[in-house]
């Protein structure tokens, strides 16, 4: 792959989850229809599926979840921790949290920002940076 597509691939695919999110949010919470029909005595089977969803977003449970993500990417320098702390993050703006989820969010995206970042620079790069600091005497 090239690098170039290395880089948006993560982006993209929050992209993804957002519109997805987005689907979830308007095709089965939001929908009248849909809420008619679950509501009904015979419902189908997805319709406990629907109520976890609307119980998640309830009870904030999406934006501790992306917040609890986006701390441990902090303390860890691997990008799919912080790629899965935005993807939580999005996920839980479309579905109502929206303070947690956006700390959440920026947390998450300014983390794997800096870690494609550090990614990109040679190792090499990385010992000469530190070596070129000037130090002063005490």
């Amino acid at each position: 792959m090239r690098p170039a597509w290395r880089l948006a691939l993560p982006w993209l695919l929050l992209l993804a989850v957002g519109l997805g999110a987005l689907a979830l949010r308007f095709g089965l919470v939001e929908s009248s229809a849909i809420g008619a029909l679950c509501s009904d005595r015979h419902a189908p089977w997805w319709c406990t599926w629907r109520e976890w969803l609307v119980y998640g977003f309830l009870h904030q449970i999406y934006g501790v979840l992306a917040l609890l993500a986006a701390a441990a990417a902090l303390f860890s320098r691997r990008q799919a921790l912080a790629w899965l702390g935005a993807a939580l993050a999005v996920f839980a703006l479309q579905l109502y949290c929206v303070e947690p989820a956006a700390l959440a969010l920026l947390l998450a995206c300014l983390r794997l920002l800096r870690l494609q970042a550090d990614a990109r620079r040679a190792p090499i790069e990385q010992h000469r940076q530190r070596e070129q600091q000037v130090q002063s005497q005490p």
